[in-house]
């Protein structure tokens, strides 16, 4: 471990002072308490025509320490614009971000830990953002900033429904993701109210594709036309939804489907549908709680659902599910 310690410009002004007085090297060093190599080197490297100052020697060396430090990635413009774009305007993770980065050969990769620190050190904040106290700026377009869980005596209190198939029958291909077809289920509410419009969300296992349409209600005939019109020209080997009472028409879903199973996870088994989980916690980016869906248009949420559907994986080695859904590739950088 080294215990160097840099020239300071006290001693530099008393090197200029010995030196201006003909003082050898190793009486120079021994007066200042240094090295004579160090005394040596300060004076071959910064003496211009046997001339030494220390003002410039210590302009010099300063600017050589800004030179051995490396650049921040991010003080690239193009960098920085592409970053800040995919962050804030499309809601890619720091890990999508860079992993997308590096699939296609970026010129200027970034790592997700650079672009955390960036989020974190306010990169990314108006100055509106930085000059507030309370406002925290772009950390908050980091997911699950702030949000609420259930806590471990939390009950659920809907309805229950017929089940056909428990998810311990599921069939070992939907279980291991190994073809496209089996589509995890769920619905999503904006505002509370009865009769109020919900979206219905069907994710296929092994691309995370995703498909959404608005029902008229969160009840079950509703819910079960929109399965029926999402699912009807895709390929359907199983769907696995969750156990609210809006599922209850399966059985009708399941004879217009050509006679598809449903697969039901235990009761409070979220994780065992956990896809699907996770995309409605990608969707709350863009639908947040309490925002009414009943207005929204349908080209307005297709637009929503396409994003989703392009923004890069983790688990599909940054591939989107739009490319491994339809075996194709994209070209998004």
């Amino acid at each position: 471990m080294s215990h160097y310690n840099h020239l300071t410009p006290e001693e530099r002004e008393k090197i200029l002072i010995l030196y201006t007085q003909e003082y050898s090297i190793s009486s120079i060093a021994k007066r200042i308490n240094r090295n004579k190599s160090t005394v040596s080197r300060e004076l071959s490297r910064n003496a211009i025509n046997g001339v030494y100052s220390a003002v410039s020697a210590q302009v010099a060396y300063e600017k050589r320490r800004m030179n051995c430090k490396p650049l921040r990635k991010l003080t690239n413009a193009q960098t920085y614009d592409y970053v800040k774009e995919k962050f804030l305007h499309h809601q890619w993770s720091p890990e999508q971000i860079s992993g997308r980065m590096k699939y296609e050969a970026f010129n200027h990769y970034v790592s997700y830990s650079t672009i955390y620190r960036a989020i974190y050190a306010g990169m990314f904040d108006t100055k509106k953002q930085q000059n507030s106290k309370g406002n925290r700026g772009a950390i908050r377009k980091l997911r699950h900033r702030g949000k609420s869980r259930h806590t471990k005596d939390y009950v659920e209190k809907r309805g229950k429904i017929p089940i056909s198939h428990l998810i311990s029958e599921r069939p070992d291909e939907a279980n291991h993701r190994s073809r496209l077809g089996d589509w995890e289920a769920d619905t999503i509410i904006g505002s509370k109210g009865k009769d109020r419009a919900c979206l219905v969300t069907l994710v296929d296992r092994k691309s995370r594709f995703l498909i959404v349409g608005k029902a008229s209600a969160k009840k079950a005939t509703p819910v079960g036309k929109v399965i029926i019109n999402g699912l009807k020209e895709q390929p359907c080997c199983s769907i696995t939804p969750d156990r609210g009472k809006e599922f209850a028409s399966h059985p009708t879903v399941s004879a217009a489907l050509d006679a598809v199973k449903f697969y039901f996870p235990l009761p409070h088994h979220p994780w065992q549908r956990g896809t699907n989980e996770n995309t409605n916690g990608l969707l709350r980016e863009y639908f947040p709680k309490g925002f009414d869906l009943t207005d929204l248009s349908d080209e307005y949420i297709q637009d929503k659902v396409n994003e989703l559907n392009k923004r890069p994986r983790k688990c599909l080695g940054y591939r989107t599910p739009y490319e491994v859904y339809y075996s194709t590739a994209l070209h998004l950088t």
